[in-house]
């Protein structure tokens, strides 16, 4: 087989993986909290062909005798962290953040998990009290990471932009109800990883997780910034998206293309053999 046809194939692979991080980009734009995916090419181990025996002389760019030939390219993605812009809902549990880097605890399945979602809901449980959830059913937790429950005694609630949820009591004799969203700032972002359902998990590796996240109570708690009424949209640019779909079709296509002349080519080559 061709060099050609190799490279072409190997590469064809890596602009199918492409295509369906786009398709997920655009299939997400309108998903609260979403964070796109960036995708990166990188060009795979080249490999060295000494074509000029005699080292005496030195033709062409001043590197080493013969060709370097690669073997195709190399999908790299990264999730792009920007802040998403911000869409009033005047709901009372909409909640978006105004401050990249910045994201909500969740009760996952019995795992910690993080989201940017603010869409939160309130679930009665099998006691009769009220826990808020997330859109998606997840407990959200608060700042010591426990569910955030509720009695069925208030008249109204209130989210602060440091993240403190007020529930006003019906009896004006009766104390308000007052707990703490449980929120982290993610100082390094490349250990976010996706899990699903509009979810990050931490893989923090052999470092400390008070090296990868803060946890923002206490005095931290000014450094949060929520905005009541409001949920963030995606950071999803359908432009940018369209635009680099219909490049990597392209590469795509002309990668195929190689392929059907390499094929071409050995068919002559086969002709002028027999």
């Amino acid at each position: 087989m061709l060099r050609s046809m190799i490279t072409s194939t190997n590469t064809m692979t890596q602009l199918q993986r492409q295509l369906d991080v786009i398709g997920h980009n655009l299939s997400n734009i309108d998903t609260q909290g979403y964070k796109r995916t960036e995708t990166n090419f990188n060009e795979l181990l080249r490999q060295q062909f000494n074509n000029q025996p005699d080292r005496t002389k030195e033709i062409g760019r001043l590197t080493d005798f013969g060709i370097r030939q690669g073997t195709g390219a190399r999908l790299t993605t990264s999730t792009v962290f920007t802040q998403g812009s911000l869409k009033q809902t005047g709901r009372k549990l909409d909640v978006a953040f105004t401050n990249p880097g910045q994201f909500l605890q969740v009760n996952a399945d019995g795992e910690i998990r993080y989201t940017r979602n603010g869409s939160l809901y309130l679930s009665p449980n099998e006691n009769g009290l009220l826990t808020l959830v997330t859109s998606e059913g997840h407990q959200v937790l608060d700042e010591n990471q426990n569910p955030i429950i509720f009695d069925d005694t208030f008249s109204d609630l209130s989210i602060s932009q440091n993240g403190t949820i007020t529930a006003s009591p019906k009896d004006g004799n009766e104390l308000p109800q007052i707990a703490n969203l449980g929120i982290v700032r993610v100082d390094k972002p490349s250990a976010l990883e996706q899990a699903g359902g509009n979810l990050y998990s931490i893989n923090a590796g052999n470092a400390n997780i008070n090296d990868v996240l803060t946890y923002l109570d206490g005095d931290n708690r000014q450094l949060i910034g929520l905005q009541q009424g409001s949920l963030e949209m995606s950071n999803v640019d359908l432009s940018k998206e369209m635009t680099e779909l219909m490049l990597s079709q392209r590469s795509y296509q002309m990668n195929a293309k190689s392929i059907t002349m390499g094929d071409q080519m050995l068919g002559l080559i086969n002709g002028v053999r027999s």
